[in-house]
């Protein structure tokens, strides 16, 4: 039996996602592995930023710890996006295999926190993995959702296409079918029959 052939675009999407996925969990790591004093600066700096970007429209202060749960929240929200994404790209099936993101996001937000336990002046908390494995959730719901409706369009396109395919062959037929029977109400009057019953209603 004839293996089928992978699509060049799935390669390079496959590509893509899982580069984009590994870039994501290194940068999650890569911060997990920032000491207190420069991960609290860099929290302070993010809190300012966030601050005086709300105050424009009248909004907040929000603290710093606020802003370094929500930072958590978000990092991990785009692994489990990345994480769906690539779960799409190896498997049709990715609503069945679903739990194969949830513990991938689960494990990462695990070490994500057992980092942080050897990281001078950084504290793990179980919090933190709840907060991580929320984040993980919502995005793996984001791109499910987005390819559901992918999905249904792509089936949608391909109904419509097969029906226009199906029109046109029927009016191709119905053609040739009109074309036969005036050749064959020619060929009769050629010869000075009458036209039969067929051939009238044509």
């Amino acid at each position: 039996m004839q293996q089928q052939k992978t699509s060049p675009w799935l390669v390079a999407f496959r590509i893509l996602f899982t580069a984009a996925l590994l870039a994501c969990i290194l940068f999650i790591f890569r911060n997990s592995m920032q000491t207190g004093e420069v991960s609290s600066a860099r929290s302070q700096a993010v809190t300012a930023m966030v601050n005086g970007f709300l105050g424009k429209f009248g909004l907040g202060p929000l603290s710093e710890h606020i802003i370094r749960k929500l930072a958590h929240f978000s990092e991990f929200m785009l692994e489990g996006f990345l994480l769906m994404l690539c779960l799409r790209v190896y498997t049709r099936r990715f609503v069945r295999h679903v739990s194969w993101p949830l513990l991938a996001g689960m494990s990462t937000a695990l070490m994500d926190e057992t980092i942080q336990l050897s990281i001078p002046n950084r504290t793990s908390s179980v919090t933190d993995v709840w907060i991580d494995m929320a984040g993980v959730i919502a995005g793996l719901f984001v791109a499910l959702i987005i390819l559901l409706i992918l999905r249904a369009a792509v089936a949608f396109y391909q109904v419509k296409r097969e029906n226009k395919a199906l029109r046109a062959e029927q009016e191709a037929l119905r053609q040739r079918e009109h074309e036969r029977l005036a050749r064959r109400a020619a060929h009769r009057a050629a010869k000075g029959e009458e036209p039969d019953e067929e051939e009238n209603e044509a």
